[in-house]
C-alpha cells in the first residue's frame, strides 16, 4: 500500500468502518471502544481482508497512545494528586498490587511461566481501560457516583503504573551477550540519561519556546510546536529502547503546571481522539479471530479467567480501601474487571522483547478484546438483576420542620438562585415572608448566611404545609422551581386551596407560560429579561444610543407580549402557533425597519436645520 491510490483507499476504508461501527456500538450501549475494535476485526485480515497488512499503520496508530499519555501527564499536576492522594495511592495501589500478585503467581505456579513473563502478565492484566471505563461511566452518568469517583482514581493510578511497567519491559527482555556479560548497565545509563535530558529540557526550554511561539499569534505554529514536543520526546525515548509513551508522559507532566497547559490540551485532543481510535482499530485488525475456531476453549477460558480473577479482587479493594457499600463495590468491579488499552501496548512490547511468544500474544490480545466486549453486557445484566436502588433521604432536623410564621405577606416556594434573590430584596424592604424548600442543603446554606432567615423544610404540594406557612394570610405566593411539572402542580394546589392569592411563577418556555396563564398565574419567563439586557448591550455596542436601544427593546417587548397573548388562544395547535410565529417575525422586522427610516429622517431634518442656521 505505497501508491497514492492504495493510501486513499486505506483512509476511505478506515473512515467508513469507523462511521458505521462506532455509532452502532454506542446505540447498542456498548461504547465507542468496542465499535473501534469491531471495525478493526471486520476490515482486518481475518474477516473482509480490506486491510491485509495491519502492521503498515500500526506505527502511526501507536501515536494515539502516545498522545493519550501526554494528556494524562498534563492532568497530573502535583496539587491534584495531593487532593486525591488517598483514593489514587491507596485504593489504586491496592488494586494493582492485589491483581498483579494473584495473576502473576497463578502464571508462575500453575502455568509455569518464567518469572519475567509472569511479572509482565500480572502487571499487564491488572490494568483496566481508562478510555473504556470512563466512557462507560459517562454514558451511564455515574462519574460523580461513589464507585465512579473511585474508578477514576484507580484508573489514574493504573495510568501512572503503566509508565514504569513500559520502561521495565526492555530491561527484562535484555539478553546476556556471548561473553556472558549483560548489557543491562549501559542500557540503564542510556534510559536515565534520556529521562534527565527530557526533565532538564522541559524545565528550562519548553516554557520559553512556547512563550516565543505564543507571541507569533499563529495557531498552526502553536499546534506544530505542541506536536513536536510530544513526538520529539517520544522519539528520543524510543531511540534508547524505551516505549514512546514514557517520553510523552514526562513531557506532559513537566507542563502540568504551565500557563500553556489548557492550550496544549485543546490542540492535542483532536489528534489524540482520532489516533486513539485508529489504535483500537489496529488492535481489532491484529486480533487473531481464527483462534476462536482453532483454540476457542483456551480463548474463552482466558477471557473468563481475567474477569473472574479481577472482579472479586476489585470488589474487595472497593470495600476495604474505599469504604464502598456492596452495590457500589460490585459496580466498581464490573467497570474495571476487563483488560485495558495499556495491556495491548505492554504485551506488544513484551512480544517484541521475546518475553511472550507470538501465540501467547495473540491469545492475550483476543482475550482482552473479548473481556472489554462483554463488560457492557455484564453491566446491563447487573442492572437488571439488582433491585432498583432507593435513594436514602437525608434526615431533616426538627427545627427545620417547625414553621414559625407571623402573618407573612409573601410565601416563597424554592430557595434556589431566584428564590434567594427575591428573599434578599424582601428582607431589605422589611417585608415579612416565609420560604419553603425540600433540600436540607439549601436550608443549611441559607441559614448559615443568616440564622434568622425564615426558611423551613416543607413540600408545597402538601396542604398541611401550606396551612402551617399561613398561606391564607399572604398576598403573594412565589414559585421558583426550575421543573415545569412541579411548578404547574404547585400552582394547581395553591390556586385550588387559596383562590384569592396572587401567584407568580417561574416559566421555562412559552408553552409553560400558556399553561400557567390557564391557572390564573402570573408567569415570569426565566431567560426573557436577561436576554433583553444582553441585547441592549449588543445594540449600544454596535453604535445605537442608549435611548435608541431602549426604544427598540421596549417595542420588541410589547410586540412579543402581544404575540404571546395571540398564541395563547391556539397554543394547543402546533400549526397555528408556527404560522403566528412566522407572521410575528415578519411584523417585527417591518417595525424595526420603520424605526430605522424614522430615525434617519429625523437625523436628516436636524442636519438640514443646522445647515440653514
Amino acid at each position: 500500500m505505497h501508491s497514492s491510490g492504495s493510501a486513499l483507499q486505506l483512509i476511505v476504508v478506515l473512515l467508513l468502518a469507523t462511521v458505521i461501527a462506532v455509532p452502532l456500538a454506542k446505540r447498542l450501549r456498548l461504547g465507542a471502544v468496542i465499535g473501534y475494535l469491531a471495525a478493526g476485526v471486520i476490515i482486518g485480515p481475518w474477516a473482509l481482508d480490506l486491510v491485509p497488512h495491519p502492521e503498515d499503520i500500526s506505527h502511526v496508530s501507536e501515536l494515539g497512545v502516545v498522545l493519550l499519555l501526554f494528556i494524562i501527564g498534563l492532568e497530573l499536576s502535583p496539587r491534584r494528586l495531593w487532593v486525591m492522594r488517598r483514593a489514587v495511592f491507596g485504593t489504586g495501589a491496592l488494586q494493582v498490587g492485589l491483581c498483579a500478585s494473584v495473576i502473576g503467581l497463578l502464571a508462575l505456579l500453575l502455568f509455569e511461566q518464567p518469572p519475567a513473563t509472569a511479572l509482565v502478565l500480572g502487571l499487564g492484566l491488572a490494568l483496566s481501560s481508562t478510555a473504556f471505563g470512563l466512557q462507560l461511566l459517562a454514558e451511564r452518568r455515574e462519574l460523580t457516583s461513589p464507585h465512579g469517583r473511585q474508578a477514576f482514581a484507580v484508573l489514574l493510578f493504573q495510568d501512572m503504573a503503566a509508565i514504569p511497567l513500559i520502561a521495565l519491559i526492555p530491561l527484562l527482555g535484555v539478553q546476556p551477550d556471548s561473553s556472558g556479560d549483560s548489557n543491562l548497565l549501559p542500557q540503564t545509563i542510556k534510559v536515565l540519561g534520556s529521562i534527565a535530558v527530557i526533565i532538564v529540557g522541559g524545565r528550562y526550554l519548553l516554557r520559553p519556546v512556547f512563550r516565543v511561539v505564543a507571541r507569533t499569534g499563529l495557531q498552526e505554529v502553536s499546534t506544530a510546536t505542541a506536536l513536536l514536543v510530544v513526538i520529539g520526546t517520544a522519539w528520543l525515548m524510543e531511540s534508547v529502547g524505551i516505549s514512546m509513551a514514557l517520553g510523552a508522559f514526562l513531557a506532559g507532566l513537566l507542563l502540568a503546571d504551565s500557563e500553556y497547559r489548557h492550550e496544549l490540551e485543546s490542540q492535542i485532543e483532536p489528534f489524540k481522539g482520532l489516533l486513539l481510535g485508529l489504535f483500537f482499530i489496529t488492535v481489532g485488525m491484529q486480533a487473531d479471530v481464527s483462534l476462536l475456531q482453532s483454540n476457542g476453549l483456551a480463548v474463552a477460558l482466558l477471557t473468563t479467567l481475567i474477569i473472574v480473577l479481577k472482579l472479586p479482587l476489585i470488589y474487595l479493594t472497593g470495600r476495604l480501601a474505599a469504604g464502598l457499600d456492596r452495590r457500589s463495590a460490585l459496580r466498581l468491579g464490573m467497570v474495571l474487571a476487563a483488560g485495558g488499552e495499556f495491556a495491548f501496548v505492554v504485551f506488544q512490547l513484551a512480544s517484541g522483547h521475546q518475553l511472550l511468544s507470538a501465540t501467547q500474544h495473540n491469545l492475550l490480545v483476543l482475550a482482552i478484546t473479548l473481556s472489554m466486549a462483554v463488560t457492557p453486557l455484564l453491566i446491563l445484566l447487573l442492572a437488571a438483576l439488582l433491585p432498583k436502588e432507593q435513594a436514602t433521604p437525608r434526615k431533616v432536623p426538627e427545627e427545620y420542620q417547625q414553621i414559625d410564621s407571623d402573618s407573612p405577606r409573601v410565601v416563597i416556594s424554592g430557595m434556589g438562585r431566584m428564590g434567594q434573590i427575591i428573599a434578599r430584596v424582601l428582607r431589605a424592604q422589611r417585608v415579612p415572608y416565609v420560604a419553603l424548600d425540600t433540600s436540607v442543603d439549601s436550608i443549611e446554606m441559607s441559614r448559615s448566611i443568616s440564622a434568622e432567615m425564615p426558611i423551613y423544610y416543607g413540600d408545597p404540594l402538601r396542604p398541611e404545609i401550606l396551612r402551617a406557612a399561613q398561606v391564607d394570610k399572604a398576598q403573594f405566593f412565589i414559585i421558583t422551581s426550575s421543573d415545569p411539572d412541579i411548578t404547574l402542580r404547585t400552582a394547581e394546589t395553591v390556586r385550588r386551596l387559596y383562590p384569592q392569592i396572587t401567584i407568580i411563577a417561574r416559566a421555562r418556555n412559552r408553552q409553560h407560560v400558556h399553561k400557567l396563564i390557564d391557572l390564573n398565574v402570573l408567569p415570569v419567563r426565566e431567560t426573557f429579561h436577561s436576554s433583553l439586557e444582553m441585547s441592549r448591550q449588543i445594540l449600544t455596542g454596535l453604535g445605537l444610543s442608549e435611548e435608541q436601544a431602549d426604544s427598540r427593546l421596549a417595542r420588541f417587548r410589547r410586540h412579543d407580549e402581544q404575540v404571546l397573548a395571540a398564541q395563547h388562544a391556539v397554543y394547543d395547535d402546533a400549526a397555528a402557533v408556527m404560522q403566528t410565529a412566522r407572521q410575528a417575525r415578519a411584523d417585527l422586522e417591518n417595525l424595526f425597519d420603520t424605526d430605522r427610516i424614522e430615525a434617519r429622517s429625523v437625523a436628516d431634518m436636524i442636519e438640514q436645520a443646522k445647515q440653514q442656521s
